[in-house]
């Protein structure tokens, strides 16, 4: 069995570590693993597989150990910069940022979803939005069978998403929420803000990156053009509402489908449960469906509350819960790795 060289780029980042933990889980026929980060976070010490590893500077050189894999989660600017250096190196790049999710060159890959087409590709593969790639799973099968017709999406997207000033503004509330219960005084948010525009406990902030000319936020328009790319439907009628919640981890989501054909609810079901990546949590009668609690340190995705939408025809509602730091991200990442030495 061929021996394979993998660098982790952002290892000590809240996704970095957590792709860290996955390719723990999944053990693959990898020989080396070199962790990169900033200048900032270099030289810290990580333990992986029982060995403590020092993360090195990322820089131009740093892909001249002839890598076959990289998974990048450094942002935007980073694999902007150092992703086609890899990549002119013969090193696979697998970036978990927005930098190259819509060249039409870069696939975008879930895969469950759409791994074919990776099958013969040397350089650059872009992982999907976390909120995008939840949603990918229910809606594939949907539209291999019966045609999706128009999509809409409301998410409720946990603070983890935001990296660590998000969570850190979160724990902040809470303090601060519990400081004031404690004094008997009305709660004031006399804490500084590191990541929203208001306080996200007791919150519900319909606000999820920048807005954009046409009043949605880049997080909406990532999730349309996103999956009309994912699911090969350029023309696919969506739209989206994105909203960060005082959730700390695991996305949740309503998706409202319109399908072409007529489908019937236990066939519906049926496809969910027979495709790979889905739990499907639906007994309203007992109370059961995903919430964000149960469904966190997961790998996969949770769907319940499947029923038919009664005010148009052929219309779909069901409710989407996934980890969004695993599957969202670093799991996805890791799967594209797997799937590469798989077709290799």
């Amino acid at each position: 069995m061929k021996d394979y060289k993998l660098a982790v780029v952002g290892a000590t980042g809240v996704v970095g570590r957590t792709v860290l933990k996955v390719l723990e889980e999944k053990n693959l026929p990898i020989s080396k693993y070199v962790f990169f980060a900033s200048s900032k976070s270099a030289g810290r010490k990580l333990m992986f597989m029982n060995k403590e590893y020092t993360v090195q500077e990322l820089n131009e050189s740093s892909f001249n150990e002839n890598f076959n894999f990289a998974i990048f989660s450094a942002g935007s600017n980073t694999a902007k910069k150092y992703a086609p250096i890899a990549a002119s190196k013969g090193c696979i790049v697998v970036d978990n940022s927005s930098a190259f999710r819509m060249d039409k060159d870069v696939p975008l890959v879930v895969p469950e979803v759409n791994a074919e087409t990776i099958k013969n590709n040397h350089g650059i593969i872009a992982n999907p939005n976390c909120s995008t790639i939840q949603a990918m799973l229910p809606l594939k099968p949907l539209n291999d069978k019966y045609i999706i017709k128009r999509i809409v999406y409301s998410t409720y997207q946990a603070v983890s998403g935001s990296g660590r000033d998000g969570i850190c503004d979160l724990e902040n509330g809470v303090k601060n929420f519990k400081i004031g219960k404690e004094k008997n005084i009305v709660q004031t948010n006399n804490y500084e803000l590191k990541k929203f525009p208001y306080p996200i406990f007791n919150n519900c902030l319909p606000h999820i990156d920048d807005f954009l000319d046409n009043g949605y936020t880049k997080e909406e328009m990532k999730m349309i053009n996103e999956t009309r790319k994912i699911l090969n439907t350029p023309n696919l009628p969506i739209t989206a509402t994105t909203v960060r919640v005082p959730v700390f981890n695991c996305h949740s989501e309503s998706i409202n489908i319109e399908l072409e054909k007529d489908f019937d609810l236990n066939e519906v079901i049926e496809l969910f449960n027979n495709f790979p990546g889905i739990i499907v949590l639906d007994d309203v009668k007992h109370n059961k469906y995903p919430i964000a609690t149960e469904v966190s340190g997961h790998n996969e995705v949770y769907v319940g509350r499947i029923r038919k939408d009664f005010s148009v025809e052929h219309g779909l509602n069901i409710w989407v819960v996934a980890d969004n730091i695993r599957k969202g991200a670093a799991t996805n990442a890791v799967q594209i790795v797997e799937k590469l030495i798989e077709f290799s």
